[in-house]
């Protein structure tokens, strides 16, 4: 059973389980964990996911109960006026705060939509850093493992423009493979029994598609996220 974090008539936000695709995928076809089939036999209607999350990212993610409400909130996403927040796990210690203004070009994701001879597009991501460790364990070519945990905000939406924007900094997110590094990951899951990416969309900020009214809804990171949280001491931790 999903968890539903909002519902109306026109839209419904639900928190998105880490390692579920939205749709179904040619490159995935034997995944049977599909949120717009679950959503749809959940509710007894049809949904029209407004965006997307990456399969291994979890938290807040929307979906429109008609055509008309998923077509006004999908133009908010492209306009890039859907306030999004994000918490991420990292290699090593960012900056207390900053901003990334790295063009990225478009690449494969997991539904196997691409441009690779695309131009670079502009992308933004602005970062807090929220808490740090540092753990007795040489995991890479270091005597200990720095690790922390990151308040990314997208002020764009590029396909991976979190997971690649953490990368050209040399902090990429612990659990992603494809732009990671496989040592920390490894670690991660027999240290701390978490195989999944650390990354979680905490809130997003938007208005409402048919009255227009300032919309804010909220998750907290759960399961393995939670719970590395809960072992480290960091905040949001259960």
């Amino acid at each position: 059973m999903l968890t539903i974090l909002y519902r109306d008539d026109q839209l419904v936000a639900i928190d998105k389980p880490a390692g579920w695709l939205v749709h179904r995928s040619n490159l995935d076809r034997h995944e049977t964990r599909i949120l717009v089939q679950a959503l749809r036999d959940q509710l007894g209607q049809y949904v029209y996911p407004a965006h997307r999350l990456d399969k291994g990212t979890s938290g807040v993610m929307l979906f429109a109960l008609d055509p008309a409400a998923a077509g006004r909130l999908g133009a908010q996403f492209e306009r890039h006026t859907v306030r999004k927040t994000y918490w991420a796990v990292v290699r090593g210690w960012p900056p207390e705060s900053g901003r990334i203004d790295h063009p990225i070009r478009s690449e494969r994701d997991e539904y196997g939509d691409a441009a690779p001879d695309a131009e670079a597009q502009a992308a933004i991501t602005e970062f807090r850093r929220l808490a740090t460790v540092e753990l007795p364990h040489t995991v890479d070519c270091y005597p200990t493992a720095r690790y922390a945990l990151m308040e990314l905000r997208p002020l764009t939406g590029r396909r991976h423009q979190l997971r690649r924007h953490m990368k050209h900094i040399a902090h990429p997110i612990i659990g992603d493979a494809t732009h990671g590094k496989g040592c920390h990951n490894r670690w991660f899951q027999a240290e701390f029994g978490c195989d999944r990416l650390l990354l979680a969309c905490t809130e997003l900020g938007f208005r409402h598609p048919t009255d227009g009214r300032e919309m804010v809804l909220g998750a907290p990171v759960g399961d393995q996220f939670a719970a590395l949280l809960a072992r480290l001491g960091w905040p949001g931790g259960r």
